[in-house]
This record gives structure tokens, C-alpha cells and sequence, in this order.
């Protein structure tokens, strides 16, 4: 077995397992394995795509968003979609069979309160209203609702996505609590920090995983090391059709920009003393894209345009025809796991532990 398990896992430094270049007219992989997965915080899917391209069956979500679950119903068809809060999903009586059979529970509660570039500490324990008119929500708790769900269904494995803001400063104290839940909710959990720039996305984008394996399960620690080659940005470099232009403040900054800026921030402070636009980042044509964030302030060094649509797709692993309705690309790419990251994770958690059981 650990000889097959080499030659799908240890390819040569210039390939990538799976393409960022791809649609969903095409299909998933024929010979999947279907091992079934439920999906909770499924927001616009990109999480989903990762497990159906590495073979799973996603058998259904759960999403509190009514805009992101018309997303994701248009995109994904669910066998099962439930349109609540976690709250009340987890104490559903009514849920189906399969749901109690699951190889993986995954889910990436909203993490906004504990990333780095946000407000942190002043956000943990306060309700939260986002933009489409879900109803209002704590943030900082939602983890341990996830944890709930698992002990309620008893999937064989869990597989949770935050942000690496979990890792530092006071936060540290709810990573531990998290992984002291899991333990009491039956799972041996793993914490891992990976960088979807090694695992064949064209981005940088840091997260960790918690995975887990029920204590009834016999199963080796799970290993997860990518070291596939960066794509630079100009790899998914397009024409710039449909892209933002700059203007004005933006436009008058980015022609004083110098090679080593990172932000719009950057130039502000060198000409006028001022530390604002520090969230209008250059990207670089020779350097791996940048974390996309929610808006659209990733601006070119080379052009005076924002990314395009295009790019923002191709950098995020998102299928080409995805139906983003009426919603902004970088919002969704930007709140979304890249398919290609969690085809990755998804996959080692197959064959290193899903394939045996």
C-alpha cells in the first residue's frame, strides 16, 4: 500500500495534481471514490469543489446566507440544502440517515473576528450582521457549534478552515479550547498551517486545518507536506478586459509607487507622512498573487488597473463558468477556501486515512 500512496503523492517538482484552469461543465473525476461529505459554512462552495475534485460526495450543506445558498444551490445542485443557523441545524431531529454515515463533517466558521488585519479582540463576544441580512450572529462561538454538530453525527473524520490570525496573540487560548472540545467531542485532531502557494494555487494565502479522526478509529497521524512550485502572477496574467481602472488618489499614488512597495500605504507615507490605503495592495507579475481579500484593492504594479474578473478567478481556483449571479467576484473568491487547497487536503485525507478504514 505505501508504495501505490508514493507514486500518487510524490510527483515531480514541475507538476501540479490538479489544474486551476478548469469549468464545471466538464464534470468531477469519473472514477471518484464518493466518499460522503457534509458541508456546514458552505458559503459560495469553494470548499465543496476541493472535496468533489479529489473524488467526494458532497451530500449536502448547510448555510445561514440566503444569497450565498441561492449561490451555492445554482453551482451545486445539493442532494440536501438546509438555509438556517448552525444553532438550529445542529439541533435538527428530522436530520437524514446518511448524515449519521458521513467520512467527513467540514465546515469554515466565519473567522472575520480573528484575523490579523481586523479588529480582533474589540469583535470576540459581539454580534455580527453581514452585508446580505442574515440575521445577527456571535462569530467567536460558531467553532464550538461546528464541534457540537460533530458530536451529534459522529462522522469518521473532521475537517474544519480558518484563518492563521487563530495561532496568535489572545486567540491562542480559543485555538486551545477548540482543540480541547474536539477531544471531548471524540476526535484525536491535528493542527496544521499551509500555504496554498505550495499546494498548486496561484496565491498566498496562509490557513490552518483542523483535522480529525474519531478515537474509535485505528489510524496513523496524518502527514500533510506540499512543495509544488509557486505560479507567479503572470501565469494568470489576462488582457485586463473588464477590469477597474485607476483614478484620482489612486492613480496619483501608483505613478509614484517604487519596486519593493507593497501598499498604495507605502508611497502615501514616503510622499505625504500619511499611513492610509494600507488594504490597496501592488501585485507583482514575477511574485506569487497576494491573500485576496473581499474587496477589490489588488491593484497591478505594471498597469494602473485593478485584477480583473478573470484573475481573481484563476487565483482563487475557482471554475471558469462558475455562476457568481449577482454577486462580486472578489467578494466570493475572496471568502472562500480555493478549491485546488482543500482538493489537496481532501485528497492526503483519503488515502491516508479514509481508504483504510
Amino acid at each position: 500500500m505505501q508504495h501505490v500512496r508514493d507514486a500518487v503523492f510524490n510527483l515531480s517538482m514541475n507538476q501540479h495534481k490538479f489544474s486551476y484552469r478548469w469549468f464545471l461543465k466538464d464534470g468531477y473525476p469519473k472514477d471518484a471514490h464518493k466518499s460522503t461529505v457534509l458541508t456546514t459554512f458552505s458559503c459560495g462552495g469553494g470548499s465543496s469543489m476541493g472535496y468533489k475534485l479529489a473524488g467526494f460526495d458532497v451530500i449536502g450543506c448547510n448555510e445561514i446566507d440566503p444569497e450565498m445558498m441561492k449561490l451555492y444551490e445554482a453551482n451545486h445542485h445539493p442532494k440536501y440544502s438546509y438555509l438556517e443557523d448552525i444553532r438550529t441545524f445542529k439541533n435538527r431531529t428530522d436530520l437524514p440517515e446518511e448524515f449519521y454515515k458521513l467520512d467527513v463533517l467540514d465546515g469554515s466558521p466565519p473567522c472575520s473576528v480573528f484575523s490579523i488585519a481586523g479588529q480582533r479582540e474589540d469583535a470576540w463576544g459581539k454580534e455580527k450582521k453581514f452585508r446580505e441580512g442574515q440575521a445577527e450572529q456571535t462569530l467567536d462561538d460558531l467553532f464550538f457549534e461546528f464541534i457540537d454538530l460533530a458530536k451529534k453525527l459522529q462522522p469518521k473524520t473532521i475537517i474544519a478552515e480558518n484563518v492563521r490570525g487563530l495561532l496568535f496573540g489572545n486567540a491562542k487560548g480559543y485555538m486551545l479550547e477548540i482543540m480541547n472540545k474536539f477531544s471531548e467531542a471524540g476526535y484525536n485532531a491535528q493542527l496544521f498551517l499551509l500555504n496554498a502557494a505550495t499546494m498548486g494555487v496561484p496565491q498566498a494565502r496562509e490557513r490552518i486545518f483542523i483535522i480529525g479522526k474519531r478515537k474509535d478509529l485505528t489510524l496513523p497521524q496524518l502527514k500533510l507536506s506540499f512543495n509544488e512550485l509557486p505560479i507567479p502572477f503572470y501565469e494568470i496574467k489576462t488582457d485586463g478586459t473588464g477590469a477597474k481602472r485607476l483614478t484620482g488618489k489612486e492613480l496619483m499614488l501608483w505613478k509614484k509607487r517604487k519596486r519593493g512597495d507593497l501598499t498604495l500605504s507605502d508611497v502615501n507615507t514616503r510622499q505625504f507622512n500619511k499611513r492610509s490605503m494600507f488594504t490597496h495592495r501592488f501585485i507583482y507579475n514575477d511574485k506569487v498573487l497576494r491573500t485576496i481579500i473581499a474587496g477589490d484593492h489588488n491593484m497591478l504594479f505594471t498597469e494602473p488597473r485593478m485584477l480583473s474578473s478573470e484573475e481573481y478567478i484563476l487565483g482563487s481556483t475557482f471554475p471558469l463558468d462558475y455562476n457568481f449571479l449577482s454577486m462580486k467576484v472578489p467578494y466570493i473568491v475572496g471568502m472562500s477556501v480555493p478549491p485546488i487547497m482543500m482538493a489537496q487536503v481532501a485528497q492526503n485525507v483519503y488515502y491516508q486515512w479514509l481508504r483504510i478504514i
